[in-house]
């Protein structure tokens, strides 16, 4: 197994576009998760750009050093059921009209924000996603 640095190196030798750390991909989940929250207030491509930081830490659990895993894994898992708590699951209908869906293992493409508001709001209703939007509540 590989050390953050090695992990990083290899995952940007695979197409990822810089040798991110294991500290900036959890700190760009959190603050996801915490935008979901409030309302994200971004357009579908920044939103499925965003999600990618989920799957680089997928992607990088399979390759770590054990004791890497341990240490992350209940933020981790903090962050992942406040995303389920903030989003619904469509099995990804709504996302797939915008992105094609990877496999079903990456479970975070298969849901989208409760509150539906601002561009992604309104791309995600014209896909059929079905939320609350504070803008007309």
């Amino acid at each position: 197994m590989a050390t953050e640095t090695e992990v990083g190196e290899l995952l940007h030798q695979r197409g990822w576009r810089t040798a991110f750390t294991v500290t900036e991909m959890v700190n760009a989940w959190a603050a996801l998760v915490s935008s979901i929250e409030r309302g994200y207030g971004d357009d579908i491509d920044e939103y499925t750009n965003d999600l990618y930081c989920r799957n680089w830490l997928h992607e990088a659990w399979l390759l770590l050093d054990e004791h890497i895993v341990q240490l992350w894994t209940p933020q981790i898992k903090g962050l992942d059921g406040r995303y389920k708590a903030a989003t619904i699951d469509d099995d990804g209908q709504a996302l797939d009209k915008f992105h094609r869906l990877p496999g079903p293992d990456l479970w975070w493409w298969r849901r989208h924000p409760r509150i539906l508001t601002g561009d992604l709001g309104r791309s995600l209703h014209s896909a059929g996603a079905i939320g609350t939007d504070p803008d007309t509540a």
